[in-house]
């Protein structure tokens, strides 16, 4: 496939991804009826509002694509990350309709898109930091901790693990692979921001529900990770 053709598939998908919740019902969070434990609360999904950073993702996303096809075509630094973010883009259109019908298949295709997002953030180029690391971060940081929130919500919701267990394991699972990458890709503001974003969602759906732990465990790996944050830029 050459790097135009490419280049055109990431605007398409990114285009198509952004349309996805138009053509359902939307997702801010599995349901319990979705599940055969039912539960009023999952510790590990955050608040609603945190759900609000798909729409940055999606524009963000479709004005990368199109400078990418426009200006950075051949671009070294573009093309080496297009063939990840064509999977996880490929993969994300249909999710929201499987995580609103089958939650097991929802998990599995959560955890593709995060696997191939942080590839893409990982091979892109450092020359356009606003246009392609930016929103890749953003992206991948999300779907980072989305995945960590999904298993715990499949684990406890079939009763394998108790929700609170379940969320605990999975936020330490997100958080040492947010660590991992922003060790791996220092200079990405946007990745960890949006851990910590997903992270505050937590702490804010927990600190109401009075499930202390996993708020606490929640808001010390935000404040874990912005003061790797500061650090990395000190150094």
């Amino acid at each position: 496939m050459s790097a135009r053709v490419q280049a055109i598939a990431v605007l398409v998908l990114a285009a198509a991804f952004a349309a996805s919740p138009l053509f359902t019902d939307g997702f801010a969070g599995f349901e319990r009826d979705q599940f055969p434990v039912r539960l009023d609360h999952w510790p590990a999904q955050p608040s609603g509002w945190a759900f609000s950073i798909w729409g940055v993702i999606y524009f963000w996303l479709i004005l990368s694509a199109g400078l990418g096809l426009l200006r950075r075509v051949d671009a070294p630094g573009w093309q080496a990350m297009r063939p990840a973010l064509i999977a996880s883009l490929a993969v994300g259109v249909p999710w929201i309709a499987a995580a609103n019908a089958a939650p097991v298949l929802a998990l599995a295709m959560i955890l593709v898109m995060a696997g191939t997002a942080i590839a893409a953030l990982l091979r892109a180029g450092r020359e356009d930091h606003w246009w392609l690391e930016a929103p890749l971060g953003l992206y991948a940081g999300w779907l980072t901790a989305a995945s960590g929130v999904a298993a715990a919500v499949v684990l406890s919701g079939y009763g394998l693990l108790g929700p609170q267990v379940a969320a605990m394991l999975l936020l330490t699972l997100v958080l040492a692979a947010a660590l991992a990458v922003q060790a791996a890709r220092p200079g990405s503001l946007s990745y960890p921001f949006a851990v910590i974003w997903a992270l505050s969602g937590v702490v804010a759906a927990n600190a109401s529900a009075a499930h202390w732990p996993v708020a606490a465990l929640a808001g010390a790996g935000a404040v874990l990770l912005a003061w790797r944050v500061w650090s990395l830029r000190r150094g």
